[in-house]
């Protein structure tokens, strides 16, 4: 690609050049278009970045007192009107440190407005709980309480999810702050959406300490002091409508219970090496092997079916899960019977969680 003086222009730069870059620092689309434009003309008249900027001269004079408020430009001496970029290191710092102080000055601002309430004995009781109506809310207020979390996220996992599953890992990243510990129980009919199994792979590789347990209901809680929990009973609305609980008696019974369930769930860590991925039609290593290999080796295929039967999903969902068909599935849950000694595929679930075949 080449630019506008018609100099070839990096693949990595070519990238970027149509993204907007100063969003972040409280500068609009235009302010930013005006900016860059200026830079790559260097010192011009309104009338000669108008068009390079796609804005008329008289648009470009209004804006100019904003552009020299947040300093990216200044005027040069005498007539007509001529105008410089400030340079990015100098002008994109300047934009950082006014954000951090605005930054700053609302935390200040936040805690002066606490005081406002500080004479109270305590909330009122409309304070302790809200209501959440309409997925896309539900799913905002989740969003918002899980970012919010800085020491730990306690969750209950349990379809349906408001949050979709299966999607780019970076979101996880933009959800959860860095050091933010996980702990959720995955409950019998978790896995049943097709591409949660490998969603809960990428986070336990991520920290995640994942257990398989009875999950009575969804639930979410952030560094203990605040839920996210279904208003109603029926499970086929759970995510039309939350209660949202704050420091109260039951969010310590919510907290208590999920520290009850936590203590007999049994730990899910599907994370063991995989040996190379058989050629297309060709079935899982494993099931060419006569027997399960030592526990110190377990194939990956083999630790994801004990994963899955430890959760309670049938060979159908297990299939749907791994991406295979459901004979193979059904040799495979046969060949781990035999050599757990399990008689049903409930107990070689049982038994793999007993020998700590899940752990890792």
């Amino acid at each position: 690609m080449a630019d506008s003086h018609g100099k070839e222009v990096p693949e990595s730069v070519a990238g970027i050049v149509d993204r907007r870059l100063l969003d972040g620092l409280g500068v609009t689309a235009a302010e930013e278009g005006a900016y860059r434009a200026l830079l790559r003309h260097g010192p011009a008249t309104l009338t000669a970045i108008a068009t390079e900027a796609e804005a008329s001269p008289a648009g470009l004079r209004r804006m100019l007192p904003r552009l020299e408020d947040l300093g990216l430009v200044a005027r040069l001496a005498g007539r007509p009107l001529r105008l410089i970029a400030t340079p990015p290191h100098l002008a994109v710092d300047a934009l950082v440190a006014r954000r951090q102080e605005e930054i700053a000055h609302s935390r200040a601002a936040a805690a002066l407005l606490a005081t406002e309430v500080g004479d109270r004995t305590g909330p009122h009781a409309e304070e302790l709980v809200e209501v959440v109506i309409g997925q896309a809310a539900v799913a905002r207020r989740y969003l918002q309480i899980a970012r919010n979390a800085t020491e730990e996220l306690l969750v209950l996992v349990h379809p349906p999810y408001a949050v979709g599953i299966g999607g780019d890992p970076k979101d996880r990243e933009q959800v959860l702050r860095p050091r933010t510990r996980v702990r959720g129980i995955y409950g019998p009919r978790a896995f049943e959406v097709p591409g949660m199994f490998e969603d809960t792979r990428r986070a336990i590789a991520d920290g995640e300490e994942a257990r398989l347990g009875h999950v009575p209901m969804k639930l979410a809680v952030a560094d203990g002091r605040t839920a996210i929990l279904p208003l109603g009973s029926e499970e086929d609305r759970a995510v039309e409508s939350a209660l949202v609980v704050h420091p109260s008696a039951l969010l310590d019974a919510l907290i208590g219970l999920f520290e009850v369930l936590w203590r007999a769930a049994t730990p899910l860590r599907p994370t063991v090496p995989r040996s190379p991925d058989p050629l297309p039609g060709e079935p899982p290593r494993a099931e060419i092997l006569p027997s399960l290999t030592p526990v110190a080796m377990l194939e990956r295929f083999d630790a994801d079916v004990l994963a899955l039967l430890a959760a309670g999903l049938n060979d159908d969902a297990i299939a749907r899960q791994l991406d295979v068909s459901l004979r193979t599935v059904q040799r495979r849950v046969r060949a781990l019977c035999d050599h757990l000694g399990a008689g049903t595929r409930f107990q070689a679930g049982l038994f793999a969680a007993r020998q700590h075949l899940l752990d890792g």
